[in-house]
């Protein structure tokens, strides 16, 4: 599927490059995103080297697998394929809580360590399994409990209830993910998008060489209980370091959620926020020095060596990272090009006088089409109707309910299947644009109604 499209999105761009007369454009274009995604990918580094330090401790000290015994339902349910503790299981679910929680900078490693858990299960190198793409569409569905951004953005335009859309993008994003996740399912089961046999032709040059493919049709956890847990449990006043650091955290949430209860002043951006999105705008706040603090402790406490082990597991991070460039360069150039000559404006116009009969904003088109492509683009366009409308017009508050409640797809699929070498996406991408389609849909719908 992704050869596909990206091989189409190659084609247009010169065609309509050439007829528009912006064949330098595409040109620029072309370096442009190979340019931008060697520089995003040199930025992940040190993030991910953070994250994939942090989660190893976790690991160690047996953590992960108290997380994913705990949400084990939910995870058996939606992940079949994987076995209910294994590593995959708690790396994907510390994934989403930061993706819901706005945390990008520390979605994307864990995101890109559950898709490096999950290829261990995987027994068809180079082949996306269905725990991987449903697991992509999850992300690309992007669940949000508050769209950050886009609250900013109105807000600095001078709305006068930027918070509004937090409701309408919480719908939409639902409604997305519910698309998403049951699009993963169907097509999962489709003969296009079925799983070869084993013993089926299946394509070499996706295959990691340092992976052997299995002699059987038998898939390998490649994990058991006691595997990768050296932890030993902790004694006398250690046992409680955890529960004193979680009470001191407990205390700051509550001290930024309800100054005015220990006589601090309330800040005045947050004067005018209700309780629930003063919670949640605190738990971002707090949410990452928690992690970055309770991990070590915690894994300290059963004598994990921590420094020692946080040194492997960031070394890990230079490695995916040099994986990802390849794969990132080619979706991005093949995104400028298609930007450059001109597609968005022309899949604009030729879809305007077929959505505008049915109340479709044509203000939208252009967001709602760059949206799986660029984040930054999408970012710009989101600014100019702003700006252009008023931060208080329902157009605006769409489109800042569209941004909150989607995902820029092919960028997500490049970032994590290229961290383990997958080249056949199978399903992953339609499943994304499907949720991606439900999220705009619903965001028109829900604004209507509400606003």
């Amino acid at each position: 599927m992704l050869n596909y499209i990206w091989l189409a999105l190659v084609i247009l761009a010169v065609a309509i490059g050439g007829w528009n007369n912006r064949l330098g454009d595409v040109t620029a274009g072309a370096f442009d995103g190979a340019k931008t995604a060697v520089t995003i990918a040199l930025g992940l580094i040190g993030i991910m080297a953070l994250w994939l330090g942090v989660m190893r401790l976790a690991e160690r000290a047996g953590l992960i697998q108290q997380i994913a015994r705990g949400l084990r339902p939910v995870m058996r349910r939606l992940f079949p394929d994987v076995p209910p503790e294994h590593p995959a299981m708690g790396s994907m679910l510390m994934n989403m809580a930061a993706n819901m929680l706005g945390l990008g900078n520390a979605a994307t490693p864990l995101g890109l360590r559950a898709m490096r858990d999950l290829e261990r299960l995987n027994p068809r190198p180079g082949v996306a399994s269905n725990a991987m793409c449903t697991f992509l569409a999850i992300n690309t569905a992007s669940v949000q409990l508050i769209p950050a951004t886009a609250i900013a953005l109105l807000a600095s335009a001078g709305s006068t209830r930027p918070t509004a859309i937090v409701g309408t993008a919480l719908l939409a994003t639902l409604c997305a993910a519910t698309v998403a996740i049951t699009s993963a399912k169907i097509l999962e089961k489709l003969p296009y998008f079925r799983l070869p046999p084993f013993g089926a032709e299946v394509d070499d040059s996706g295959r990691d060489e340092a992976t052997p493919e299995p002699a059987t049709g038998i898939i390998d956890p490649g994990y058991s209980d006691t595997d990768n847990v050296i932890a030993v449990e902790p004694r006398g006043w250690k046992r409680i370091l955890p529960f004193l650091l979680t009470l001191f955290f407990l205390g700051l949430f509550v001290r930024l959620v309800f100054p005015n209860w220990f006589g601090f002043s309330a800040d005045p951006n947050a004067a005018t926020q209700n309780a629930f999105v003063r919670s949640v705008n605190t738990l971002s706040i707090l949410a990452i020095p928690f992690l970055l603090s309770f991990f070590p402790v915690y894994a300290a406490t059963r004598g994990i060596k921590v420094y020692e082990e946080f040194v492997e597991g960031a070394k890990e991070g230079f490695g995916v990272i040099l994986k990802i460039i390849p794969f990132l360069v080619t979706m991005l150039v093949a995104i400028s090009m298609f930007k450059g000559a001109g597609g968005i404006d022309l899949l604009t116009r030729l879809l305007t006088p077929v959505l505008t009969p049915l109340q479709f904003p044509p203000d939208l088109l252009p967001l709602a089409l760059m949206r799986p492509l660029s984040g930054s683009a999408t970012l710009a366009i989101l600014t100019d109707i702003i700006h252009r409308l008023g931060p208080d017009n329902i157009v605006s508050l769409m489109a800042a309910t569209i941004y909150g409640s989607t995902e820029t797809t092919f960028y997500v699929a490049a970032v994590y299947f290229g961290s383990v070498a997958v080249k056949q996406t199978r399903h992953a991408i339609p499943a994304g644009l499907l949720g991606d389609l439900a999220g705009v849909i619903a965001s028109v719908i829900i604004c209507r109604a509400v606003f």
